[in-house]
């Protein structure tokens, strides 16, 4: 008799991922389901919430229901060192990391990975909406079918020797099929709403957890006119805009610049103007916050940016490209967001990226990542 595969699940004790437990038990796998404990600082919770204990009490009872193992695995100690750090010394430089992408890249598919391969594992298995496809020797990663919960963008780091091991049993799937599948076999997660915040943290939200990681240095916000000379300047390929308070009016102050990202509106706290104020750059080192009144205001559109060629991973190194040439692909730089047309151009130091429509909230420290109809191929981080 042939032996079961095991999978080992990264059960969060969200919907999605016990409806992929779901599916993988009911086509007879082996599964062991583990969840992570990433964060133990409780004293940054609200309203004394333990999120970590409320979830893993569902993912245990989704357990209990499924018949299948379960085990709590500690990977805080990771996540302080590979994403905690790096996030906090990112901000501290003005930069806007993105920790999911992290995550997945250093802790889910590197070291939770790891761990179930001394599990005697065959795959691991995740909730997440994207499609793997085999193509010879190789692996595509693919949107998955719901276009709006797609999360193929959150995996733009991780490699093919990681896409090998990894299961995503929900990708062909929508978000109502899935609450549909998870109401129909009686889940204790099926009504439970999505998480929200940080991915290591859980309900805490950005702003609280950097003010307490990150020390609290009072600055000016300077507004500039949309009308300001400076927009009729030539623009420069892959270069942002840079400001002084000489161009501008102080409209209030801030508590650290290190707060704040591109296109940000909430936490400003300056009323009194015709429309909403937006963050249209911030400079870390002078502590300033510059901003502008507008949706529309021409310091939060760009054409172009540009990547560090050291910092590209190509998920499809079959379309990697070489010095010097041009290639049309599929952008984006958020999560979420519809896939814009662009240019890339290979350079010896850097990617450069030109978007045929003008791109809002461009901000420095984010990932890049293009696509080819529905295939992710590359990402990289914005410089």
């Amino acid at each position: 008799m042939k032996k079961k595969e095991r999978i080992v699940i990264a059960l969060s004790g969200g919907v999605d991922s016990s409806v992929a437990a779901l599916l993988l038990k009911n086509k007879g796998y082996d599964i062991i389901a583990l969840f992570m404990r990433n964060w133990h600082d409780e004293s940054l919770t609200k309203n004394n919430e333990c999120p970590w204990v409320e979830d893993s009490n569902y993912a245990l009872g989704v357990c209990e229901q499924l018949n299948i193992p379960f085990q709590i695995i500690d990977l805080s100690k990771y996540y302080k060192e590979r994403i905690v750090d790096y996030m906090v010394d990112e901000y501290s430089k003005g930069n806007t990391p993105n920790p999911d992408i992290l995550c997945n890249k250093e802790i889910k598919f590197d070291v939770f990975l790891k761990y179930a391969m001394t599990l005697n594992a065959d795959f691991v298995a995740t909730g997440h909406y994207c499609i793997k496809k085999k193509d010879g020797g190789r692996y595509s990663l693919k949107m998955g079918k719901d276009q709006e919960k797609d999360q193929s963008y959150f995996l733009c780091q991780i490699n093919q020797n990681q896409l090998k091991k990894i299961i995503f049993p929900i990708g062909e799937l929508t978000k109502k099929e899935v609450r549909l599948i998870a109401k129909k076999n009686n889940l204790i997660t099926a009504a439970k709403k999505d998480s929200q915040g940080l991915c290591f943290v859980g309900k805490i939200k950005l702003p609280i957890f950097l003010e307490n990681q990150i020390t609290k240095k009072e600055g000016d916000i300077i507004e500039i006119d949309r009308n300001h000379p400076l927009y009729q300047q030539p623009k420069i390929l892959g270069h942002a805009q840079k400001y002084s308070p000489k161009q501008g009016l102080k409209v209030g102050k801030h508590n650290g610049a290190h707060n704040f990202t591109i296109g940000q509106r909430k936490g400003l706290s300056i009323g009194g103007k015709e429309e909403p104020l937006f963050v249209i750059s911030i400079d870390v080192k002078a502590n300033i916050v510059y901003v502008g009144m507008g949706e529309n205001h021409p310091g939060l559109f760009r054409n172009n940016l540009k990547i560090l060629t050291s910092s590209i991973n190509w998920i499809n190194k079959k379309r990697k490209m070489t010095l010097n040439e041009e290639r049309k692909y599929l952008v984006r730089i958020r999560h979420r967001q519809e896939p814009q047309l662009a240019t890339l151009q290979m350079k010896k130091k850097h990617l450069y990226i030109q978007f045929e429509k003008q791109q809002r909230g461009i901000a420095k420290g984010q990932f890049a990542a293009w696509y080819h109809k529905d295939e992710l191929i590359g990402s990289g981080t914005i410089n």
